[in-house]
């Protein structure tokens, strides 16, 4: 199979349907799931798509080293080329590499301002202008509106579709639409709200908000927990 075949094929493009096309730039998506479930691997098969599309990824860690987020793309993208055998394992490596950069804050202070500067200079000097933009281990439980707006008017300034991810847990309250608090308190300012839960047939993948759609489709995905792939239910 080659790329363009697989970037047609991936599950990723069942959920874009699902949200009339995808998160769109200037938006910020959220995948909201308890400790282990899943986020980072459906982030990192969020920007493994978009690299391989010949887009942009920048993805940013507030608590994972660049060597632990390297090792994994690699995993996740050796199951993705050989499930779907991917001609030119190698070649469509290093073009994904080249499409994605990774920036972490592990063990350093961060600040909005400082994730702007950071863009800034891959604009400038490596003429890396990021379509998608994966933001993992922000606090959620200490955040307020004014800092999601931030977020939001960061990613409407570059133009970018900016996923971040969030911690939620057992029992917590949710508001009529199942969103789960801390995001409820949050939703306003965030355009796509995805819900990852774990079943025994593996984690499910639901959507809780669709921008302004009153009616939230119904997904169809769940996540592989051996390969770690989107796949249809």
């Amino acid at each position: 199979m080659y790329r363009k075949e697989l970037n047609e094929r991936n599950p990723l493009r069942l959920f874009e349907h699902s949200i009339n096309g995808g998160l769109g730039p200037g938006n910020i998506g959220v995948v909201v799931a308890r400790h282990g479930i899943g986020k980072t691997a459906f982030l990192v098969g969020i920007a493994l798509d978009d690299a391989m599309r010949g887009r942009k990824a920048m993805h940013v860690s507030l608590d994972k080293t660049v060597d632990h987020l390297r090792e994994f793309y690699d995993e996740i993208f050796m199951d993705l080329a050989h499930s779907a055998h991917l001609e030119d394992i190698p070649a469509e490596r290093l073009e994904m590499e080249r499409n994605r950069i990774i920036h972490t804050y592990a063990g350093k202070s961060f600040t909005i301002h400082k994730l702007r500067h950071s863009i800034n200079f891959l604009r400038e000097y490596a003429h890396f202008d990021p379509a998608c933009l994966i933001l993992e281990g922000f606090d959620f439980e200490r955040a307020t509106v004014t800092d999601l707006d931030a977020f939001r008017e960061l990613a409407r300034e570059y133009n970018v579709e900016m996923w971040m991810s969030a911690v939620t847990h057992r029992g917590v309250p949710s508001d009529e639409h199942g969103v789960p608090e801390p995001i409820a308190k949050l939703a306003s300012s965030i355009a796509v709200i995805v819900q990852m839960t774990d079943h025994s047939d593996g984690v499910h993948v639901s959507l809780l908000k669709d921008h302004d759609n009153p009616n939230v489709a119904k997904l169809m995905l769940a996540l592989d927990p051996e390969t770690m792939l989107l796949v249809k239910k």
